[in-house]
């Protein structure tokens, strides 16, 4: 199944992602599970699957939201890809490089991403995201697919100089609106290895990404290994994975996001990820 999360007619809703739209769940399954998170939560995906659903919609009658509106956990994995790691000047890591971003800091497929006013480094990464389907505490890799419900895309909006104010990340990763994720949730049984998926990032039609999730130091297995061990992962947490080589802050000169640019995160049996870039308003530079 593809699933989404999105608003229509002024309310939070979410179901299946049909060619050209979305179709609604049920009323009836809509009292029951208020999100997609807790249809995961109560290992309702099959009854979802069964719903006889709601009404049809558009894509551009709706408004995208991360498929996950309210996760408990965010966890990001910082370079992890061997392209990135060079292109970075990085030594590869003993362990995952683990990070946090907060759900505030995320939009929906189509919904624009925001370059904040105090910096001009707002730069793009292209990754795979995994939702866990059920608490997972000590899991071994050897069965931590298990756990996966399903895939998306994440676009993980890096303001480069606020990232390097100390060797912590989350500062640089966590404005407001400056990620995304979606279009929508690819359910495991859909994805047989998730390792031989590939991943391509375009801003305004170039290809400035390209990786397989094979080039993974730390493959999702492990991950979920790693993570389950020093956190209960629950229904709904987010486990983004990591980003190739390519990244703006890499190139000579850099390439930094500006107004009116559009990020596209491709995944071949995920989606396409789109991102239109706008400037903060609101406030003042100091």
């Amino acid at each position: 199944m593809r699933l989404a999360s999105f608003e229509c007619e002024g309310r939070a809703s979410y179901g299946v992602a049909v060619e050209g739209g979305v179709r609604e769940v049920s009323a009836a399954l809509r009292e029951r599970f208020a999100s997609l998170r807790a249809v995961i939560d109560a290992d309702a995906l099959a009854e979802l699957g069964a719903d006889s659903g709601g009404r049809e919609f558009a894509a551009g009658d709706v408004r995208f939201l991360p498929v996950i509106t309210n996760p408990d956990k965010i966890l990001c994995v910082g370079v992890n890809y061997r392209p990135h790691i060079k292109e970075m000047g990085r030594k590869v890591p003993e362990q995952p490089v683990v990070f946090v971003r907060f759900p505030g800091s995320l939009v929906g497929h189509d919904e624009p991403i925001v370059r904040p006013v105090v910096s001009e480094q707002f730069d793009f990464e292209g990754e795979l995201a995994i939702v866990i389907g059920r608490r997972a505490r000590h899991v071994s890799r050897e069965s931590a697919l298990d756990y996966v419900a399903g895939y998306c895309c994440f676009m993980d909006g890096s303001i480069r100089d606020w990232q390097r104010h100390t060797p912590q990340f989350t500062p640089g990763k966590n404005f407001h609106q400056s990620g995304a994720m979606g279009p929508c949730l690819v359910t495991s049984d859909h994805i047989g290895d998730p390792s031989a998926l590939g991943l391509t990032t375009r801003v305004n039609g170039d290809v400035m990404q390209l990786g397989q999730v094979s080039d993974l130091v730390f493959d999702i297995p492990y991950l979920i290994e790693y993570c389950s061990t020093f956190a209960e992962l629950l229904p709904g947490d987010v486990i983004a994975t990591g980003t190739p080589g390519g990244v703006g802050a890499a190139r000579t000169p850099p390439v930094w996001l500006t107004a009116g640019d559009i990020v596209e995160v491709e995944i071949p049996g995920i989606g396409l990820l789109r991102s239109p870039v706008v400037d903060e308003v609101g406030r003042e530079a100091r």
